[in-house]
């Protein structure tokens, strides 16, 4: 029975895929209720599509792209419209973007060269994503209720454990990298 619904955490993916408009036009346009709204859904599809792929053993070659993909557009293309709109300061928005721009390169040249699957994220980087999540829900959170906090502190915080997330993942393409020319 449960291999008909195999293909619901691909769906909440693409459903992630298609808030990442709203979203990035509601914050370009300073409706930043509206857009925190839409990016907890997003959110929460995230975390759903997560948690039945695993727990319904519902993973899909398709959902081993899409889930990625829809996080890195979600995040990156938020990070990009926060950054215009002044939100976030040059380097947070450098940061954040090379990292995935550099894990999206480093992906590629993984399944070409060592020729496997896509490669699992780690611990340190999922902890990252939700890290950049929780940042950005307070970003919109503070501009669309008027809640004053100082986010310049977390800015730094994030970054940096974006630079340490990105060491850990360059590290292991190294090592799988090095593995692979020796055999």
């Amino acid at each position: 029975m449960s291999r008909y619904f195999i293909f619901i955490p691909n769906f909440l993916s693409i459903i992630r895929i298609g808030l990442v408009y709203p979203i990035l036009m509601n914050i370009h346009n300073d409706q930043y209720l509206n857009s925190l709204l839409y990016f907890i859904l997003a959110s929460v599809t995230d975390a759903l599509d997560g948690f039945l792929a695993r727990r319904m053993s519902w993973q899909t070659d398709l959902g081993k792209i899409l889930d990625p993909v829809a996080d890195k557009l979600l995040l990156s293309g938020s990070i990009f419209v926060l950054w215009l709109n002044d939100l976030i300061p040059f380097y947070v928005f450098f940061v954040l973007l090379a990292r995935d721009v550099i894990i999206l390169l480093g992906a590629s040249i993984h399944m070409s060269v060592v020729e496997a699957g896509t490669p699992l994220p780690n611990l340190l980087g999922k902890t990252t994503t939700v890290l950049q999540v929780i940042y950005i829900i307070l970003i919109l959170i503070t501009n669309s209720l008027s809640f004053t906090i100082n986010l310049q502190f977390l800015g730094f915080i994030i970054s940096a454990f974006t630079l340490v997330s990105f060491l850990s993942y360059a590290k292991e393409w190294f090592a799988n990298l090095k593995d692979h020319s020796n055999e």
